[in-house]
């Protein structure tokens, strides 16, 4: 198989030919890649964002779709043939170690689940059967971002209606969340970003407001925008530290609360005002949205199919694998939502 490969942090991914396939494991599933997507995970791995990289060198990717070609002892969640999800938030299901694919004279590493190469080794607990008549480019977006974005919401922030909620990033994760957002019809929905083509998008998508914080302070733009109350909920996706502090800072009190999702590299630290927390703000972080892929994903697709999440705008460009390391420049630029890796169809 064909893989994009990461043996160095802080240089580009490398696209290796004729990788071996190790001949799987009890709980491990092989699946032909069709569609991966990219996250800001894959940038801070590459990037070295999370320290010492001990699984040099080793295959990435989280979310993806495609079809499985074979299986391990053991597993019966999935059958050959099936068209599945794949995801990083653990489900039902046997937790196999990542695939280890001999290649040369050395062994790429894997976790348990990858997927930018054209065949993945994944566990039996990262599969999802892909629900009926969703469609295989949206799907990889239900390996992370919609059930990260959707989860914040749905799971986790579970806002009351009619109340006032900010939405600092736009990526795939925070446009997720924007949508699950609208649904329960907040009096202000306000949407933050340094992008405008990103901004213009989420107006589009039901963002009651819009604030470039390139350009505006948004926590003054935020107090202006509720009578210098506050917002009752944010949730934060923009992938900063500087970004978490405003979000927590754009709550009000007496019960303002505030969900971040981001991962800034691991030697930065949050600064926060401890009054703030004894005037009754409160702020907590999110593993993946709280989501159960096996209960969620088939209820996320259900309201994609009742019309009711729009998610088509979120992914921005397509790309070929071997195109990979200008899809993550184009995701560091903060120039696209979410890029769409064709790992086994025409770009």
């Amino acid at each position: 198989m064909k893989a994009a490969v990461l043996f160095e942090t802080g240089q580009p991914l490398q696209i290796v030919d004729e990788i071996k396939l190790p001949e799987l494991t009890r709980g491990q599933v092989q699946v032909k890649i069709i569609y991966s997507g990219l996250c800001h995970s894959q940038l801070m791995e590459v990037n070295g964002g999370r320290g010492e990289d001990k699984y040099l060198p080793h295959l990435l990717g989280h979310e993806g779709v495609g079809i499985v070609e074979a299986i391990g002892k053991d597993v019966t969640k999935v059958q050959l043939g099936d068209k599945v999800v794949i995801g990083w938030i653990k489900g039902q299901g046997i937790d196999a170690p990542g695939g280890k694919y001999p290649h040369d004279n050395y062994v790429i590493n894997s976790g348990g689940a990858t997927t930018l190469a054209e065949q993945s080794i994944v566990a039996e607990n990262r599969v999802v059967k892909l629900p009926h008549q969703f469609p295989e480019k949206l799907a990889m977006l239900l390996g992370c971002a919609l059930p990260t974005g959707l989860g914040l919401v749905f799971n986790e922030l579970k806002p009351e209606k009619n109340k006032t909620i900010a939405i600092f990033g736009l990526g795939g994760v925070g446009m997720s969340a924007l949508l699950a957002a609208k649904l329960f019809n907040p009096t202000k929905l306000i949407a933050i970003d340094v992008t405008n083509d990103k901004l213009k998008l989420a107006k589009e998508l039901g963002a009651t407001d819009i604030v470039n914080a390139s350009t505006q302070d948004p926590v003054a733009a935020i107090l202006a925008l509720t009578d210098n109350i506050g917002v009752d909920y944010s949730i934060e996706a923009g992938g900063t530290t500087q970004t978490i502090e405003q979000a927590f800072e754009s709550v009000r009190d007496a019960g303002g609360q505030c969900i971040f999702a981001s991962h800034p590299s691991n030697e930065l630290k949050i600064q926060l005002e401890p009054h703030a927390f004894h005037r009754g703000k409160s702020i907590r972080g999110s593993w993946g949205g709280g989501s159960n892929p096996d209960k969620d994903i088939p209820m996320f697709a259900d309201l994609y199919n009742n019309q009711s999440l729009n998610i088509a705008p979120l992914i921005s460009k397509e790309y070929a694998l071997e195109e990979i390391n200008e899809a993550l420049q184009d995701l560091e630029s903060k120039s696209i939502v979410r890029a769409l890796i064709c790992c086994h169809a025409e770009k």
